[in-house]
């Protein structure tokens, strides 16, 4: 059997900003895991994503250092209409969250935006245009 694609993982420095963050995208995780060294939601199809402190990482690889910005991660949210992807942006920018690429219509064909997590992870929001 191969190996099945699980979860998808992010290390944080600050869990309640940066899981305030996806709330804010819609994930609908517990206030409880704002305290955790760990955090995860369930996603549609069985996957997970997944969030530990810098800390819990440190726990079991001491040499572990953050890259966070680096540009090489990206998670993305599809959303249902060019105008979504409009409204969520500016809410998000609005919370005081990173804008790093306001909405445009992107040559592929989608209505295209990128936020910056807490982290520097990007989050791409998106919708299929026409």
């Amino acid at each position: 059997m191969a190996p099945k694609l699980n979860y998808v993982g992010l290390v944080v420095a600050d869990m309640p900003r940066t899981l305030a963050f996806y709330r804010l995208l819609g994930l609908d995780i517990p206030a409880d895991q704002d305290a955790a060294p760990h955090a995860e939601h369930a996603l549609p199809g069985g996957m997970r994503i997944c969030w530990d402190t810098e800390e819990t990482i440190r726990s079991f690889d001491p040499e572990w250092s953050p890259t966070a910005g680096d540009g090489r991660s990206a998670i993305g949210f599809e959303c249902d209409t060019p105008a979504e992807v409009d409204k969520v942006y500016d809410a998000m920018v609005s919370a005081g969250y990173e804008g790093h690429l306001a909405p445009w219509d992107a040559f592929w064909g989608m209505r295209y935006a990128v936020l910056h997590d807490p982290d520097g992870h990007g989050v791409d929001l998106y919708c299929t245009i026409g």
